[in-house]
């Protein structure tokens, strides 16, 4: 292994603009960076300021950083019209906002949740997902992809394995412009990944086509055991799964050439430095 082939990074705040948001991950030792295009909290549309995503690029290209920028909290595309066709509108186009924001700024792709959907008919929820996807992807030619994360549950939630990110992916109309997010605690808290298992894990994507797909990965450890779908991030090597899990997973080259952020509590200095220098280190 080379650290060398290893994009890691972290999650950065855009106070002062998307060009200062790369800077402050580059000034951190990050090879790579996720942000928010627009307030996590809000499906509000925001106008692209074209001049900082401009600055935003440019530095990304000059320095080789990789970026990718999370959705906000809100979205809920397993929802559909559940909770009304305004809603579901407005969900359509912050995602499009997103993906326009993000392609401005060259981001490989922004991070989608399935979402939740409480009914007796759990494939309903599938269906509106694929939608969703649908929707959103009709006129949308950039190169940023919707990356689909799993996410931390118990077994039987939706979106936690990689037999269902596949399905949704292959079953949606436009696969090519979708691809997956892999987050390390919910697949530890979800029970996908046991680290005494790996290479079952590897080989299980590897049947799938899941990792060919990969496009990115949130690093993170957990503050709970195996299989507690519990989604609560640790620090790496803080947690249950360990550092030398870690070493064991990022050792396949599944994990190269693409952005590997962690979204955990920064360090005593207020940033991820040492924990991106961690990593660096165990990948020389």
């Amino acid at each position: 292994m080379s650290s060398k082939q290893y994009m890691i990074g972290c999650h950065v705040s855009t106070r002062g603009g998307y060009g200062r948001a790369a800077r402050r991950a580059w000034d951190m030792g990050a090879r790579s960076f996720q942000y928010f295009p627009k307030n996590p909290r809000s499906l509000h549309i925001k106008d692209l300021d074209g001049h900082a995503a401009a600055d935003c690029l440019l530095f990304c290209k000059q320095k080789g950083l990789l970026s990718i920028a999370h959705t906000p909290y809100p979205v809920n595309i397993a929802a559909g019209e559940g909770h009304g066709r305004e809603l579901y509108e407005l969900t359509i186009m912050s995602l499009m906002n997103d993906l326009m924001i993000a392609e401005a700024c060259g981001s490989v792709g922004i991070i989608v949740h399935f979402g939740h959907f409480k009914s007796k008919d759990p494939l309903q929820g599938y269906k509106n997902i694929i939608q969703c996807l649908n929707e959103v992807l009709a006129t949308w030619n950039g190169k940023t992809k919707i990356l689909l994360e799993n996410q931390a549950g118990l077994p039987g939630s939706m979106g936690i394995t990689l037999e269902e990110l596949v399905q949704i992916r292959s079953l949606s109309q436009y696969p090519e412009k979708i691809g997956f997010c892999l987050d390390t605690c919910h697949a530890f808290a979800s029970g996908t990944w046991d680290p005494s298992k790996t290479e079952q894990m590897i080989e299980k994507g590897q049947a799938l086509g899941y990792w060919e797909n990969l496009d990115a990965v949130h690093l993170n450890d957990s503050k709970y055991p195996l299989g507690m779908g519990k989604d609560r991030h640790a620090r790496i090597g803080q947690g249950y799964i360990g550092d030398e899990a870690f070493k064991s997973l990022l050792s396949y080259r599944e994990f190269s050439g693409i952005p590997i952020v962690m979204e955990t509590e920064a360090g005593e200095d207020g940033t991820h430095r040492e924990d991106i220098s961690k990593v660096n280190c165990w990948l020389e």
